[in-house]
């Protein structure tokens, strides 16, 4: 265990980790402006951005919820893909100033809320890699749901270099076994834990001022009926280390350079999705999209995510493993903090 993620001289701990980190305290890191002079304690503060987002899967529907902590203003979405109907259904909210929002600094022990009214979005982390999904939109949304990891899963966890003087955790999660109740208006499903797949995403630091990436998740199982879960990203987290990595069966393994080609003009047309290590060659087929643009005092982003299915192989040590119709999501984004 990691008790803290910055050293007592003010360092903070970079590279892949490989045991939990308790608490990230960013507090006590020495954030310095370009020109060396040391930040005040309001400066460290405001631009510390966190986010929390899971994803559910399961062969009717693909959900994903997010709670964003931007500190000059705050955000969270749901919204939830009939695979059968073609319907979208989502909610996005904002609260200035990070009004009724948090998000704690220890990742596997945490709690996000976000509050507005009678919304009510919360994700709770517990041992175990136990993930807790409670949100209450009015009176037509409720999903209770829960990931839960196996004993044996590792989740992935990188910390990485963010431009002259910040620095990016990140630990995600992904083909993990869900359960629970979507119910949305007139649409009610129940996640079964033998065909419901979710995963998971905690990121936290000090974050290029202008920044850009691509994302691929997905959640399922492969041709043989072993859970498969694949987290990659290009653009961002990439000094010295990438936040790729495979799971199938529980077994984790590292992957190189993701590669991701696309329109961005047009990204509901189908996407490749690669690595430079040749272990993954999949197509990823969008089935809808979720964007949202923002530009609020100096803060904007412009985010597209994409829902759909993957097809192609990935290979686990020797064994190449097909991926057929597996649920997850794609994502074009560009942020300024």
């Amino acid at each position: 265990m990691i008790k803290q993620l910055i050293t007592k001289d003010g360092k903070v701990s970079l590279g892949w980790l490989q045991e939990p980190v308790e608490e990230i305290n960013y507090l006590d890191y020495s954030l310095r402006s370009v020109m060396d002079e040391r930040l005040p304690l309001w400066r460290k503060k405001i631009r510390f951005n966190q986010f929390q987002f899971v994803g559910l899967m399961c062969p009717e529907i693909i959900c994903g919820i997010a709670i964003v902590d931007l500190k000059l203003v705050s955000n969270a979405f749901l919204y939830v893909y009939d695979f059968e109907s073609g319907r979208l259904r989502q909610k996005s909210l904002l609260q200035p100033l990070g009004y009724a929002t948090s998000i704690g600094l220890r990742p596997d022990s945490n709690e996000a809320l976000f509050v507005q009214g009678k919304n009510r979005l919360k994700l709770s982390t517990g041992p175990g890699g136990l993930t807790e999904i409670d949100v209450t939109i009015g009176n037509d949304v409720s999903i209770q749901a829960s990931i839960q990891a196996e004993k044996s899963f590792s989740p992935l966890r990188v910390c990485s270099k963010a431009g002259y003087d910040g620095w990016v955790y990140t630990q995600k999660s992904a083909g993990l076994r869900a359960s629970g109740t979507v119910v949305w208006d007139d649409l009610k499903v129940e996640l079964e834990p033998g065909t419901a797949f979710g995963s998971s995403d905690w990121t936290a630091g000090y974050m290029r001022k202008d920044t850009f990436w691509n994302w691929a998740c997905l959640a399922g199982q492969d041709d043989k009926g072993r859970m498969i879960g694949l987290n990659l990203a290009a653009g961002v987290n990439e000094t010295g280390v990438t936040e790729n990595g495979l799971w199938v069966n529980n077994k984790f393994q590292k992957l190189d350079l993701a590669v991701f080609d696309y329109d961005r003009q047009a990204p509901e047309k189908e996407w490749s999705v690669s690595t430079s290590d040749g272990r993954v060659q999949l197509k990823f087929v969008p089935q809808g999209v979720r964007q949202e643009k923002i530009n609020v005092f100096v803060i904007a982003s412009n985010f597209k995510q994409m829902f759909g299915k993957f097809y192609g192989t990935v290979k686990c040590g020797r064994e190449l493993v097909k991926v057929d119709g597996v649920p997850g999501f794609v994502e074009d984004h560009y942020a300024r903090w």
